[in-house]
């Protein structure tokens, strides 16, 4: 059993555990759903697994905690709609040992989503007559799905309103649209893989951004190479020619996702991958700038703790022999919702009415101050990442793996230049 299930009532799990969109997450292709507050779990990849079943001790503090695996399936609710429901390996699904995930990626270029503002697809009779009148309506249209995709494609850069009434992160769910669009195609590929099988394996991990109130998550795809050495040529030509056309090939790093938290006008900001990609290396810069602004200042007191934690990381990496991280991601988290503490001459009395909205303007720098926010820096995604260890690998690599090593250094670079062009 694992240690998420573990914690439960018995009378809970054995029934499963509804799973939901992971709000936070910024970038990325593969569904990453909502176990409780403090986990979340994303479809069970063998070469990522076995890198987490593996990790060496000193690159634990900058990956998430692994925390087991579990049974999904999606089911109808009491109101006829589908949803995916996690189960103990070892509970009411038997013999799930053997499953892969392999036909958890998508089938096409073609990314399937919707329009729908809920969270669950609603039901379909899944036979035989069903799956030919769903390829029937899949072919008429496939115009108007790739005409969504491309709107898609252009809504780069978007900014949602946070109600401030009551707990800011209560109103984060619906908000963020890569969430959504990851999880409604990861119910579509089951739905429609349902006539072979309604069981997959889920990896369970540590949820990064459950300490933070208003978390800002920016999601950085590091390397100059993106392709596994098992990608097909196409693959890999694919790969090669998003790292040529973007900050990748030049300073081994590149925007993959953001969302930050606008204090000046409670809203968030999202920006999607496509956008990264685009970027100039001076737009890659401004990028980072505007990730540690908050629409009011920039969050200067955060620069230290991230340059020192990277500046760990890459120390670590350089003594890894074989690793290769090809297609990782790097995040860096903080709390958008800054904490406050009182000045020690400040009568309490007077600052007892202040809001959170006046204490900068009415209270005066005397009454309140920003305190150290905790950042955090871990690496995500493997599921192309390989090691001599593995022993599988038709390719064995020696040494370090320069171009995560390459990109970190210009990362921690171009962090300085803005702290210190910034500098008070």
């Amino acid at each position: 059993m694992s240690p998420a299930f573990g914690a439960m009532e018995v009378e809970h799990y054995s029934k499963g555990v509804l799973l939901e969109p992971f709000v936070h997450q910024v970038g990325g292709h593969s569904c990453v759903l909502r176990f409780n507050d403090k986990t979340i779990c994303k479809p069970l990849i063998q070469r990522e697994h076995q890198f987490y079943e593996t990790l060496p001790t000193e690159m634990r503090k900058f990956t998430p905690q692994y925390e087991g695996v579990v049974s999904v399936s999606f089911e109808e609710d009491e109101d006829g709609n589908l949803c995916l429901i996690a189960y103990p390996l070892n509970g009411d699904h038997d013999n799930l040992e053997n499953l892969d995930n392999s036909d958890c990626e998508p089938k096409s270029k073609l990314l399937r989503w919707t329009n729908k503002k809920t969270m669950l697809l609603e039901n379909e009779k899944i036979s035989k007559e069903w799956v030919r009148q769903h390829r029937k309506e899949e072919k008429m249209k496939s115009h108007k799905l790739e005409e969504e995709f491309e709107w898609l494609k252009k809504s780069e850069v978007l900014y949602y309103s946070v109600e401030k009434k009551g707990n800011v992160s209560s109103q984060f769910k619906h908000h963020n649209p890569w969430s959504m669009k990851c999880h409604q195609q990861q119910l579509q590929r089951m739905k429609e893989n349902a006539k072979h099988r309604n069981q997959y394996k889920f990896i369970l991990l540590e949820n990064l951004t459950s300490r933070y109130e208003v978390p800002c998550v920016l999601d950085l795809k590091m390397g100059t190479r993106q392709h596994g050495d098992d990608a097909s040529e196409e693959k890999k030509a694919n790969q090669i020619r998003k790292c040529q056309q973007s900050t990748s090939a030049v300073i081994g790093v590149r925007v993959c996702g953001m969302q930050v938290y606008q204090a000046g006008t409670g809203q968030l900001m999202f920006m999607n991958k496509y956008h990264g990609r685009k970027l100039s290396v001076q737009g890659f810069k401004e990028a980072l700038y505007q990730f540690f602004h908050n629409g009011k200042y920039l969050r200067r007191e955060l620069f230290e703790s991230v340059i020192k934690k990277l500046t760990e990381l890459k120390s670590v990496l350089e003594k890894q022999e074989s690793y290769r991280f090809y297609s990782s991601s790097l995040l860096i988290i903080y709390d958008g919702k800054e904490r406050q503490e009182v000045a020690v001459d400040s009568d309490p009395e007077d600052l007892e009415d202040l809001s959170e909205e006046s204490s900068d303007e009415s209270a005066g720098a005397y009454a309140y101050k920003p305190t150290a926010s905790t950042v955090d820096v871990r690496m995500i995604d493997f599921a192309h990442t390989t090691c001599k260890y593995y022993g599988e690998d038709s390719v064995v690599h020696e040494g370090q793996d320069t171009g995560y090593v390459f990109g970190l250094q210009n990362l921690i670079d171009i962090i300085k230049e803005i702290r210190d062009e910034s500098g008070e």
